[in-house]
């Protein structure tokens, strides 16, 4: 079995990447189609200046969209990782350590994971 884990191990970024990918799609795509179902989690500065909470899910989920698919096409795949890496720990900052907030510090190490690892060729 180490043997078949050995040969296997140079694809863990890839798996990584598109599970990543796929996550963050799922997010974006529920948050563009049904926005107002998020809305509960906008945090309330976003209220306090004055923008409205549906049109920011639409934002989140479209930007969740465009950085999941450029993650899961393998371009620019550091940097957007980074930038996702960074929205993730915005949102832990924001909702503390609550089951929702530790299920994205994962994330964000799987993203951090994938914005510093250097593919070998």
């Amino acid at each position: 079995m180490t043997n078949l884990f050995s040969k296997l191990s140079p694809f863990a970024p890839l798996v990584l990447r598109l599970t990543i990918s796929f996550v963050m799609l799922w997010f974006g795509l529920n948050q563009v189609l049904n926005p107002e179902s998020w809305t509960g989690f906008v945090p309330a500065w976003i209220t306090d200046v004055g923008f409205d909470p549906v049109t920011f899910i639409y934002l989140n989920g479209a930007a969740e969209i465009i950085l999941g698919s450029l993650l899961a096409l393998g371009i620019a795949t550091r940097v957007i990782a980074f930038l996702l890496f960074l929205h993730m720990t915005g949102i832990v900052i924001e909702v503390g350590l609550t089951p929702i907030g530790v299920r994205d510090i994962g994330l964000a190490g799987a993203l951090l994971f994938l914005s510093l690892h250097q593919e070998q060729n």
